[in-house]
This record gives structure tokens, sequence and C-alpha cells, in this order.
């Protein structure tokens, strides 16, 4: 059955189609049905069946007698090493974590932060949390202690399981400090925390509250799966909020079971038993949703990739890891292969190794550009598919699935509507405008299945941030089209969240920051475009009177102060003093004007401008760091 068969069949009976979709997997309970929606417009998927995230990834296909086909693959190129972990070790190593969590008081419904690199032991952190029936939040390794002391108040965890450092291409990143740094900051104290030693660096154990990973499973009995309810939490991962407050996304357990499971072989096209790799983090949405769980679900082997795409140590990384191990679906930002495209623009590293094992590109976490896309056709010579989801969906929202067919890809855009969503663009007053408009890019609800269905501890913020503008839809902050084939387009973000990298920014976080700068009075952070990473944060500050220190020095420390608070993952490096910021006459700064200064591109004058003077100031501040060019 092909996709306009299937996503029929899901219109006609939603319910059906998904209590189908849900056999695929073990449950301890089948839940009577589907949707849950007494509360709407909040909504829950197979609230009363009872079920378990780690069995379901890891010990089912024990039983089922695949013991010993691979499950995670960790390719380290930082660390010269390769190992590879079966699914029966899988099960010995995550059961005996979590029988040492669970004797030192970890349990169900408990939160638990994750701090980790790129290494397996980070995907067996999150499957011990979802043995127990504990709800993990991973934060990316080596955000800055701030930014880890903000998530440790909001999910307020029995423990924090760290490592001791990460590894970045020629320097140790020292994770250890940054979590001393944020849990004197926090005001609420975990129980304990576990730290994974490394090599690369061994940290200091703080006696009373630190246990060594290694150390404190000695002696305890493993831990079987505790079953949940279908509505269980199985994570909170915290997302950039425009107020710079971080968002925490919640994963219901059973919907994100049955969604990720289902997108395995209808939209990535695997088997059971193939090679899966996403290559992004453990910190990152598509970390949790297609490193950690979806590939183990389905039975596949996923790969942990501790390496960058050019430079570990060249631009053919990407080329050998998938020749190497036999990848058949491939997942990435498109940031990526920019750089690569920049580092090796003929391709030349791409002759060196044999890449008929692999059938598809999949690209997301940004627009995906045509140069690129066409770039990667011509260099791989496999369909190149951009699609289209956000963190709080955790899958695909719009694509080409693979595995269902009937959909070729077209350039510019991300694909039609995956079963499960009704993809909607509205107008300012919430009606749906016809073929090739554009306007908001809305979700008709319900979600479907392993979608969010709140924010941790914040259900009136979700209403407000998601629900609140357009009633009976879910705004998803994007703008875009659809076009006469029905083919999804998404041109802008509608807020000031902007795109690095394929990491989601908060601009207003950074403004925060700046603002906090002794000498700075008022200040503003736009997005502005940039060939490799997508986007790139531009500070402009304006200082407090009678301030006649170099600017500079200024400048210097506000990216030093950006880089601490919010890490190098802001790549926040250009910043310029200004004398003042354009406003509109009730005190708005026109940040949307600023951004179309920076990339060169026209703009109609706002009406409502204060003094159109200032444009020409700022046109000539941003000339001065390569910008507004004519």
């Amino acid at each position: 059955m092909g996709y306009a068969e299937t996503y029929a069949r899901w219109k006609q009976d939603p319910e059906g189609f998904w209590m189908e979709a849900a056999r695929a997997i073990d449950w301890e309970r089948f839940p009577t049905k589907a949707l849950w929606d007494d509360e709407a417009p909040f909504y829950e998927w197979f609230s009363d069946g009872m079920v378990n995230g780690c069995w379901n990834a890891v010990d089912r296909h024990v039983e089922a007698g695949h013991g010993d086909r691979v499950a995670i693959i960790h390719d380290s190129p930082v660390t010269h090493s390769k190992h590879e972990i079966t699914f029966a070790e899988l099960r010995d190593r995550v059961a005996s974590l979590a029988g040492a969590l669970r004797a030192k008081g970890v349990e169900k419904g408990d939160r638990v932060i994750i701090y980790m690199p790129m290494v397996p032991e980070a995907l067996e952190a999150m499957l011990a949390c979802a043995r127990l029936g504990a709800i993990h939040s991973v934060v990316f390794g080596g955000f800055a202690a701030h930014e880890l002391a903000v998530r440790i108040d909001d999910a307020r965890p029995k423990c924090v399981i760290a490592a001791s450092c990460g590894i970045e291409p020629g320097r140790v990143v020292h994770y250890k400090p940054l979590l001393d740094g944020a849990l004197a900051q926090a005001t609420h104290h975990p129980d304990f925390c576990v730290i994974f030693q490394r090599e690369q660096e061994v940290a200091h154990l703080e006696a009373g509250r630190d246990v060594d990973w290694h150390a404190f499973q000695y002696g305890v009995a493993p831990a079987d799966c505790v079953p949940v309810e279908g509505n269980h939490p199985a994570y909170i991962l915290y997302t950039s909020g425009t107020t710079g407050q971080p968002k925490g996304v919640v994963r219901h357990t059973a919907g994100h079971l049955v969604a990720l499971n289902w997108t395995m072989k209808n939209i990535y096209g695997v088997e059971p038993g193939e090679v899966f790799w996403a290559a992004s983090d453990v910190g990152w949405v598509v970390g949790h949703s297609y490193i950690a769980y979806a590939p183990l679900i389905h039975g596949n082997t996923t790969i942990v990739f501790e390496g960058k795409p050019v430079g570990t140590p060249d631009a053919g990384t990407f080329w050998r890891v998938i020749s190497e191990h036999k990848v058949a679906s491939f997942f990435t930002a498109p940031t990526a292969f920019r750089a690569i495209k920049r580092e090796d623009p003929k391709g030349e590293c791409v002759t060196r190794y044999d890449l008929s094992c692999l059938r598809a590109l999949f690209l997301a976490g940004e627009r995906a550009d045509p140069d690129t896309i066409e770039w990667a056709r011509a260099q791989l010579g496999v369909p190149v598919i951009d699609h289209w989801w956000q963190t709080e969906t955790g899958w695909t929202i719009t694509g080409v699935p693979l595995g269902l067919g009937g959909v070729e890809p077209k350039l510019g855009s991300s694909g039609v509507p995956m079963p499960g969503y009704d993809v909607q663009i509205l107008d300012e007053g919430g009606q749906p405008v016809g073929a090739n408009t554009l306007g908001a890019v809305a979700v008709k609800l319900p979600l479907p299945p392993g979608t969010l269905p709140t924010l941790w501890n914040a259900e009136e913020r979700f209403h407000k941030s998601y629900l609140a503008h357009f009633p009976g839809y879910y705004e998803t902050g994007d703008a875009g089209l659809i076009d006469d084939e029905g083919y999804l387009y998404i041109m802008a973000r509608t807020d000031d969240v902007i795109n690095v990298a394929g990491h989601r920014l908060s601009t207003g976080g950074m403004e925060e920051v700046l603002a906090a700068h002794p000498d700075v009075a008022e200040c503003a952070v736009i997005g502005v475009r940039d060939e490799l990473k997508g986007q790139l944060p531009l500070g402009l500050v304006c200082l407090t009177k009678g301030v006649n220190r170099p600017h500079e020095d200024i400048v210097r420390e506000c990216v030093t102060l950006v880089r601490e608070q919010i890490g190098p993952v802001a790549a926040f490096k250009l910043a310029v003093v200004v004398d003042r910021l354009p406003k509109t006459r009730s005190g708005k700064v026109l940040r949307a004007i600023m951004v179309k200064i920076a990339d060169g591109e026209e703009f109609k004058m706002p009406a409502t401008i204060d003094d159109p003077a200032i444009l020409d100031e700022i046109r000539d501040a941003m000339r001065a760091l390569g910008y507004a060019k004519a």
C-alpha cells in the first residue's frame, strides 16, 4: 500500500490506524483504545496500556533470538576507537546499570539528568531509566553550567549521570567542572551523581555525592523492566523558548514507541537487522528519536558517532563510516553537508569508498538549500530527502516516505504530510488559505502519537505557546506554503528563534546574557545568513552613557559571556557597538528589518518606525562585520 492509500486510510479511521500500528510493539497490557480526548485540546494516546520502553528496545529482540545481532556501533575518530555491542550485551549492561540506580533509590517517576558525550553509555543511561520507569532528561554534553543548572531546577532530578569529559577535535571538554558549577548554582540538589570516567580525563569525585559508573554497579542485582502506563512520561527534552526559560517537551511512553517503530520501515525504508545512522547528538531530539530509540525498537543497528563531518580526519569520514558499517539509510543536518562540500567541492573523498550499501540520505534540522541537495545527489547517486519535524513532534511532520513509496522528492520542499498530520496553512485570522499562499503552518488537532502532550510543569505555557493562537490547531511557529500537489515549503521561522547548524537557539536568551554586561544599556541579537551553519547570531549593543572603553574590549567580553552562559553551541562571535537600535514608536525593536539589512535583502520601510535614519547607521555597522552587502 503506497503513500496515498495509507494517508487516506489514516484519515478515514485514525483510531483503527494507530491501534493496528500499536500491535507491532510488545505490551504488558494492550490499550482499550488509541485516542483519549476527554480533556481536549489536551490529547493522549494509549493511556490505559501498560508497556516498557527498554523491553521494546532491547529485551524483546534477545527473547526473539536476535541477541547476537549488533545493537550499537560506537565509531569514534576523536579517540581512534571502534566498538560493537550486541543486543544481549546491551541488555546485561542496561539491567546492571538500572539495578545500581534502583539500589540508590531511583524508581518510577523519578527524574534523571544525563550529561554525556557521544558514547554508548549515554544510550545505556537512557535505557536504564526507561527500564525503571524513571524519566530522563538529556542535556547536551558541554552545555554551559548556567544552562545545566536551569534544567536541574526545572526537572528536579534524583540523580545526574555524567561523563568526566567530552572530546572535540584537538581538545578535551571538561564536563565534571561544568557539572560541579551547575550544582553550585542550582537550588535543587540531586541525591547523587554517577560519573563515567573516560581515560582521556579522570575527574575528581566529591565524597558522599559522586559515585563511579563501574564501581557503583559492583555486586548489585540487575533490574527487570517495570511496566508503565501508556501516558507515563518517557523523557523531558528541553528546547529553546523565546523567553530564554527553556521549555521541557514531554514525551509519553506508548505513543513514542508506536510512532517511532512505524517510521523506521515506512519513512526511512529499513528492515530489522539493517544498519541505520543518524549523525546527530544524543542531546538533541534526533539523537533521542533516531540514535537511541527508533532503530533499537525496530531491531536495527544504530551508530553512535563521536566525530565531525570534517577534520576527523577529513571530509571523507562520513563516507568511511557508511562504507565500513554498511549503512543502509543515513540521516544528518544540511550543515554537515555544507561543511563537507566546502572542504571537498569536487567530491574526491567520496570516490575512495564503496557506498553501494547506501539507499537514501535524509536531511532535517533546518531548511536544506537546493544547492546542497543537488551536490549530495550528484556525489551519492541516491535519493536525497529533505523532511521537516520539530523537537515537539519527535518524528516527521512532512517528508518523502521511502518505505511506503509513491512520492518523489521536490527540490526546496520538505515533502508531504505523514499519516497523523493534517497540515494547513492559515492566515492571521486562523482561516485556511489556498495553494501557493504563504501563511502560518499549523497542524489540525489532535497531533499523532509520539508528539508532545504538554510541557513539563507548564501546562498553561504549553497552551499559550502552541494552541491558543489558532484554536483547534497546533501552531508550529514556522511560515510556509503548500503547492498544488500537496507539498509543503517551509520559508521562515515566525519568531526569533534562530537555527545554528541545526540547533534551535533563542536570540532572546542571548540578549538576556548581553544585557547583563555592566556597560551594555540595550541590545538585540538577530540571526544572519551563514553559508556553513545556516544562521549565525549577530549582536548589536548600545553602551551605557559615559562608557568610553575600547569597543573591541566590550565586544570580546560580550562574546565570552555568551560562550559561558549559553555555550559554544551558540557560535556567538559577531557583535558590534551601535549608537541606537531601530524601533517602532511603541518601542518594539525592529529585528526582522535588521535581518534583511544584514542579509542584503530589500525591505519595506515600516510605517511605525521612529527614526528611519537609524537604519543607515545599522547598515554601516554591519558592513564593518562583512554583512549588509548591497
